[in-house]
């Protein structure tokens, strides 16, 4: 009988459940590295639509960067050209200034045989009368 309750005791106690190791998925990509796997057509079919969308992000960014230093060599160009038309103003501007002198008119107008008048300019006063041709005398 005792070795009946051996065996039933033995029996009775639930037995101990080993964890089961889950395989590191770590190690896959390295291990298909160095074997060459990573080149198989299983995984280059995998990959492709991931490919074709990292092309098509390097053709953007090669177009952007063309697209940027065109823009910038525009703007350069146009501050050039501010420049340069701000100086043509300020030059422009002060021959106008020198040529609107009283004694600069004046030699143009004597080369175009005006002369400058030496009576000192008046005011004229009217009335309404004479503005229609007639005399308050009629």
């Amino acid at each position: 009988m005792a070795e009946q309750e051996e065996t039933t005791t033995t029996q009775e106690q639930p037995q101990e459940v080993q964890p089961v190791k889950k395989q590191r998925k770590i190690g896959k990509p390295i291990h298909d590295l160095l074997e060459g796997d990573f080149l198989s057509k299983q995984a280059v079919v995998r990959n492709l639509p991931f490919l074709f969308f990292l092309a098509v992000i390097a053709v953007i960014y090669i177009a952007n960067t063309y697209y940027a230093e065109k823009t910038f060599k525009e703007i350069e160009r146009t501050k050039t050209e501010l420049k340069e038309l701000k100086y043509q103003y300020i030059t422009t501007k002060s021959n106008l200034m020198y040529q609107s002198k009283q004694v600069e008119v004046g030699k143009q107008a004597e080369k175009l045989g005006l002369k400058e008048t030496l009576v000192p300019p008046f005011k004229v006063y009217y009335t309404r009368d004479s503005l229609t041709g007639k005399t308050t005398e009629e």
